[in-house]
């Protein structure tokens, strides 16, 4: 197997390894260990998009917080809040390549400078 795939392992479960394997596209499993790497979580899970995995999903956002549940069954409800950066136009960065401009109304920084601005703000982020 790959050596992204090996890296992987040990944050993944049998089943979850054996998910990650059946996709055959090496740049995923790249990306994927590149990411595990910067952030750091303590395992990995792999949704295959069955039933069993998306109510999965959907547990983990509800114990976790991110969703609340809601009286009808299977239903859940997520709000943004009054902070999200997606709200906030002076918080949020566009990243332009050198010798490019958009508009002077937008936040713009250098795209190299707002990736290693964000890689920064993402490491370790899931530990």
């Amino acid at each position: 197997m790959s050596e992204y795939l090996e890296a992987l392992r040990p944050k993944l479960s049998k089943e979850d390894y054996c998910k990650l394997c059946a996709i055959k596209i090496p740049s995923v499993h790249k990306f994927i260990a590149e990411s595990a790497e910067l952030c750091n979580p303590d395992r990995i899970f792999v949704s295959n998009d069955s039933p069993e995995d998306r109510d999965y999903i959907r547990r983990q956002a509800i114990a976790t917080g991110e969703e609340k549940p809601l009286a009808t069954p299977g239903h859940t409800v997520h709000f943004d809040g009054p902070y999200d950066q997606g709200r906030d136009r002076e918080a949020t960065k566009y990243l332009v390549p050198k010798g490019d401009y958009l508009s002077k109304a937008l936040n713009q920084i250098d795209r190299d400078e707002g990736l290693a601005e964000i890689r920064n703000l993402l490491k370790n982020s899931m530990k």
